[in-house]
């Protein structure tokens, strides 16, 4: 305590070199935090579920998209009966999001959604409803007992957490549903299986033939029993298959097992991203630390004869060093106080923001393990930052000290080694904090370049789901083109389309035959229901052939567009128009049109092959989106495309909308959240190295006063002047820049998988980031030369 007292009144009597030490460090330590609290959300924390170790996540391995990773209601059900690893399995709809849900309440529709999970899913994952009850068998049959349950969230912002909710029925879909129970809070479906999405229900999905004949649909999570381990449920699973195959061949070849924990489904894809960033953190840190401590070896000039003054007394060398860790302690707590509202604002920001598609980011926030670290850190801090500068102190020279008189003679040339040193150390993590970001920005701007094969500019979408049902495909189709053609007829409208799915979002894939040959392994593409507006207003372009047109309906001759790369795939560069597909089935279609390739799983990744049919031929899905060009702005189209959509159906919802350019945002969020984070941090080390530079500088010509006013006396140049003391001031920074671009060069290598159309070692980047740091660092040695340059040689001669 009295340690503690006695640190209290020297930081007191410096208010501010506190102040200075105080929002420096908490500059540093809030990034950390901040970066500890995502990545505690992301890697470290459990899932929220009962037992989470032991949950699997069982994935088909054969096709492509998503498709291709889920499994069909029969290979589940026959999955739960035979196998001896798991307690029970749970499976949800993964296509839960090509439909909507409309809540009708006083008249007036709002669009929800919902995901379909099995009877078993909850008490697999753990989660016991916070009101109410699961759902019942009854309930999870086909045409069974409509029944949902709500998240919390939505509950409470709809209902006001009104308990009475439980057992009253709503109107979904024009159909009475009754609110069975509440999930708990601590269960958020989107931010764990669907980031960046809004999931507000659940309803029961029947595991029956009728879901059986939709193909494969159900994402499979599995409990493993107490003592079994994923290896051995795998080899087991591989025998049920071979089995199933055998007993049931009509199902097809396309579906098999892998098994992975859940936990490394959901957060590993994103591991090596969020290491990164808190390396960079950890970075910031060191460069504030070697900042601290150069400004404590500073003002160790004015504390060396209260330092000699007390080892001539008494004082202990570990007593000494104790107490000026104390105060270097207590400089970090400061620090440290500050970082938790900066840090509880920038994870609050990422809690609520539906931008970034990370899985888990919704329940980022600064929480006890959060503190812990934060608390730990600060500690280790002050005695980073203080251990060199208090070491140093404890070896006073009391009789030279003491006899010390001058400030010009209190510090000379035996410890600037130690301010130097730290100084190359700054610039040195700075330089590889820059490369890094500049590699990921330039990355990023090269991602953002890629043509995802249509324009994204002045068009929207609107999911449409019609609010009745109706008797057969003739009046759905008759209804969905009327929609279109009152919607083309605005004034603000160039023009409008149809679709079941926009690219960069849902993933799936069919199996395709071309006629005369037999199916192969891996004749997949991507299948879109479209109308004859839809490839003109997403203005993809047409290679070969023609776009669908009005003549096309249900009563001509079934046509198909494929994109360039299925042509390539299927025909080897051979004319494809004329040819005949049967896209997942027996239905023959003929090849009418080639188009550009869209990029629909990702901009990074290469387009698959990909097909496009007439939902006035194939059919219409529950729900489909509607894609608007306007001649003018989205602000002007919206209200338009709004009213008209009311006139058509009143109970349809119509106020959610997307602009095609907010599709591209999300798809490259993830990458796009990295680049920001660490283009500030390498900001922030740029900044703090430029800072310890100037002061280093800054300190050494204040020390050497009168040696520059003897110059200056003696008849030197005010270039004389500024060459001495910027070329003292850059030898540091040129040694510390060697070192960071060659553990540039080791340590970019890792960011190999987070680059995109540039290679880890790019000489432009390193480059310009070389440039950046030493025109940085030239501008900091320049300041305190420049006011070396304007001494009196006489007010010099004279300083003390």
């Amino acid at each position: 305590m009295n340690d503690l007292k006695f640190a209290l009144r020297q930081l007191a009597k410096n208010p501010g070199f506190t102040a200075v030490a105080v929002v420096t460090l908490a500059l540093g330590i809030g990034a950390n935090t901040a970066i500890f609290s995502v990545l505690n959300a992301l890697l470290f924390r459990p899932l929220p579920f009962r037992d989470p170790g032991r949950l699997v996540w069982i994935a088909n391995a054969n096709g492509g998209g998503l498709s291709g990773a889920t499994t069909r209601v029969s290979n589940f059900a026959d999955w739960r009966k035979r196998n001896q690893s798991f307690s029970d399995l749970g499976a949800y709809f993964a296509f839960f999001d090509y439909g909507s849900y409309a809540l009708t309440s006083d008249g007036e529709s709002t669009r929800l959604q919902g995901v379909g999970v099995s009877q078993t899913f909850l008490d697999t994952l753990g989660i016991q409803p916070a009101l109410g009850r699961g759902f019942a068998t009854e309930e999870c049959q086909w045409n069974g007992r409509k029944a949902v349950m709500l998240t919390d969230n939505f509950w409470k912002r709809r209902f006001h957490g009104d308990r009475e909710i439980i057992g009253r029925s709503i109107v979904l879909n024009n159909q009475a549903t009754t609110v069975v129970g509440i999930l708990p809070p601590s269960f958020d479906f989107s931010s764990i299986f669907s980031p960046a999405s809004k999931v507000d229900l659940i309803t029961p999905f029947p595991i029956a033939d009728e879901t059986d004949r939709w193909g494969n649909t159900l994402a499979v999570i599995g409990r493993l029993k107490s003592g079994r381990t994923i290896q051995q449920a795998q080899t087991e699973f591989d025998v049920l298959n071979t089995q199933l195959h055998s007993a049931y061949p009509e199902r097809g070849p396309d579906y098999s097992a892998h098994l992975t924990s859940l936990q490394q489904q959901i957060k590993g894809q994103f591991r090596g991203q969020s290491l990164i960033l808190l390396a960079a953190a950890g970075c910031v840190l060191l460069i504030a630390c070697a900042n601290l401590s150069n400004l404590l070896l500073a003002r160790a000039g004015a504390r060396r004869k209260e330092i000699a003054l007390r080892i001539a007394l008494g004082a202990s060398r570990s007593r000494l060093i104790r107490q000026l860790l104390t105060e270097s302690c207590l400089l970090s707590c400061c620090g440290a106080a500050l970082v938790f509202p900066l840090a509880g604002l920038a994870t609050g920001a990422l809690a609520h923001s539906r931008a970034f598609s990370i899985p888990l980011l919704q329940t980022v926030g600064v929480d006890r393990a959060a503190l812990g670290f934060t608390i730990l850190i600060a500690l280790s801090t002050g005695i980073l930052f203080g251990i060199v500068p208090a070491l140093q102190l404890s070896r006073a020279d009391v009789h030279e000290d003491l006899k010390e008189n001058t400030r010009g003679s209190s510090h000379g040339k035996r410890r600037a080694w130690t301010r130097q040193a730290l100084v190359v150390s700054e610039v040195a993590t700075a330089c590889v904090l820059l490369v890094g970001a500049g590699l990921l920005t330039r990355s990023f701007v090269r991602l953002l370049e890629v043509d995802p094969g249509f324009r994204s500019e002045q068009a929207a979408a609107w999911p449409i789901g019609p609010s009745k049902a109706f008797a057969n495909s003739t009046e759905q189709t008759a209804f969905y083109q009327d929609l279109v053609s009152r919607v083309q007829a605005l004034p603000e409208v160039e023009s409008a389309g149809l679709s079941d799915t926009l690219p960069l979002g849902r993933n799936r894939s069919w199996g395709v035959v071309v006629k005369g040959q037999t199916y192969r392994p891996g004749d997949d593409a991507f299948p879109r229901i479209v109308d004859a507006g839809y490839i003109k207003t997403m203005r993809i372009p047409v290679r070969f052939g023609r776009d669908f047109d009005p003549h096309d309906t249900a009563a001509t001759e079934k046509v198909i567009i494929i994109n360039e790369t299925m042509a390539r795939k299927l025909w080897h560069g051979k004319d494809a128009l004329g040819q005949i597909l049967m896209p997942g089935g027996s239905v023959e279609y003929h090849v009418v049109g080639v188009v550009g390739n869209v990029r629909h799983s990702a901009l990074e990744e290469e387009a698959g092959p990909e097909m496009y049919l007439l939902g006035a031929q194939r059919g219409w899905d529950v729900e489909e989106q509607l894609v608007v060009r306007t001649k003018a702005t989205l602000a002007s189209l919206v209200p338009a495309v709004r009213g008209t959509l009311r006139e058509i159906d009143h109970a349809m919802p119509v106020d959610e909308f997307t602009s095609l350019g907010q599709i591209i945002d999300q798809a490259v969020s993830p990458k796009r959240l990295v680049t920001i984070l660490l283009g500030l941090f390498s900001l922030l080390a740029l900044a703090l190295a430029s800072v310890g530079i100037y002061g280093v500088i800054a300190y050494s010509v204040s020390q050497r006063t009168q040696e520059l006013g003897i110059r200056l006396a003696l008849g030197a140049t005010t270039r004389d002047v500024l060459e001495l003391v910027i070329g003292e001031g850059m030898k540091p920074v040129i040694i510390g820049l060697i070192l960071g671009l060659f553990s540039s060069l080791l340590l970019t290598r890792v960011m190999r998988s987070l680059l995109f159309g540039i290679s880890a070692t790019d000489p432009w980047t390193f480059a310009a980031n070389t440039l950046l740091l030493s025109a940085v660092a030239l501008f900091a040695c320049w300041l305190p030369a420049r006011r070396a340059t304007k001494l009196d040689p006489m007010e010099a001669l004279r300083y003390e």
